[in-house]
């Protein structure tokens, strides 16, 4: 393989292999990967801004049956500190969210053996008719997969049924690495990878906007990376035409404090500064029918972050007015509407508010910072 013709390809838009991508990965300068990829962005992403969102990410439960090995965040059912969210906790925390200018609840959970459909179409329900104006970004793949499984009904009667209820949209947690090999070792009572992409499908083909992501850096290789990449480009390239299908790509880091895979395995982070920008780097060009990648700064931090946007990334996320999964993990940082738009400036761009479906947004005229305090 030639580097010169692997770029004139990504250049091109063209869908290059997992071979090529593990390729690109081992051999080409940094420099020039970021320099290929910062060219897709500004043709795919003309208007060079650089996106972000408030919202808030709250759980329905914290019980959950799937025993991830990397989650320090769920409880087995009957724990002491296992919960369900109450309407009245939602209430005050939605509202608090309108207060900080967030309009989106990013809402999801654990794989609980008695919350079934009906618990979700009710509760959807009532928080539309109690916000009108509320955008539900709700559940994923795993989650509609466990509710298939409780109710014995297909994917597509359940996600029919949850949008009917007021699920704007659908996130993609749970993806990890889309290899069964990896997914039987680190989150082996998920659905399997192909169950998740099909959830996808059946998502873009009834016109739900949906994102996806990838956790990486435990126990994968960089080919299960590209394999990764290009199964989420084919899902994409199945869309029927008129639909957004997967409106962004978030690639995140394994946080691995105090998890089962650190204490128990010994499977640490070791992602390099490189390797992520790297990784954002391929992820744009590995995925030229994804339009937005996101940068996590979460996991790595505003620095890093910040070097991404020049290296195919455009959107930086959300301050995440609340967020208690990867923060469980170790993930340390936190952003305010004023310290997000500051670092995006700092990296040479001009900040935009969006919404979930990247519109943009105009800045609240009234807005309250909150006070990190988790």
């Amino acid at each position: 393989m030639q580097l010169a013709e692997l770029y004139r390809k990504a250049l091109n838009f063209e869908f290059l292999s997992e071979e090529e991508g593990v390729f690109l990965f081992h051999q080409a300068p940094l420099a020039e990967l970021m320099q290929v990829a910062d060219t897709l962005r500004k043709i795919q992403v003309p208007h060079g801004k650089v996106t972000w969102i408030i919202d808030r990410n709250m759980n329905t439960t914290n019980v959950c049956i799937a025993n991830c090995k990397f989650c320090n965040f769920y409880r087995i059912p009957g724990h002491a500190e296992a919960y369900i969210t109450d309407l009245d906790t939602y209430k005050a925390k939605i509202a608090e969210t309108f207060q900080y200018g967030g309009e989106q609840l990013l809402l999801q959970g654990g794989h609980h053996p008695e919350l079934g459909l009906a618990y979700y179409v009710d509760l959807f329900k009532q928080l539309k008719q109690l916000f009108p104006n509320l955008k539900l970004h709700a559940l994923g793949p795993p989650e509609v997969a466990h509710i298939c499984k409780l109710e014995k009904k297909s994917h597509h009667e359940v996600l029919k049924a949850l949008k009917e209820a007021g699920m704007d949209s659908l996130p993609g947690p749970g993806a990890e690495i889309l290899v069964d090999r990896v997914r039987r070792l680190i989150s082996k009572g998920k659905c399997g990878s192909q169950e998740w992409l099909d959830i996808m499908h059946e998502a873009h083909k009834l016109n739900l906007t949906t994102s996806a992501t990838m956790m990486f850096g435990h126990v994968e290789t960089i080919e299960e990376r590209m394999e990764h990449l290009v199964k989420l480009r084919d899902v994409q390239a199945r869309k029927p035409d008129g639909a957004k299908g997967f409106i962004a790509f978030i690639p995140w880091t394994f946080q691995d404090v105090d998890t089962l895979l650190a204490r128990i395995r010994g499977v640490h982070n070791l992602t390099t500064t490189e390797e992520y920008i790297r990784m954002i780097a391929l992820s744009r060009i590995m995925l030229p029918n994804v339009k937005n990648i996101q940068a996590s700064w979460l996991t790595v931090g505003k620095e890093v972050a910040q070097l991404c946007l020049h290296a195919g990334a455009n959107d930086f996320g959300s301050i995440m007015i609340e967020e208690n999964v990867v923060s469980a993990a170790g993930a340390p940082h936190r952003f305010t509407y004023k310290s997000i738009q500051a670092a995006i400036r700092e990296a040479g761009f001009e900040p935009q508010l969006r919404n979930q479906q990247y519109e943009f947004r105009e800045m609240p005229e009234q807005i309250q910072e909150q006070v990190i305090t988790y």
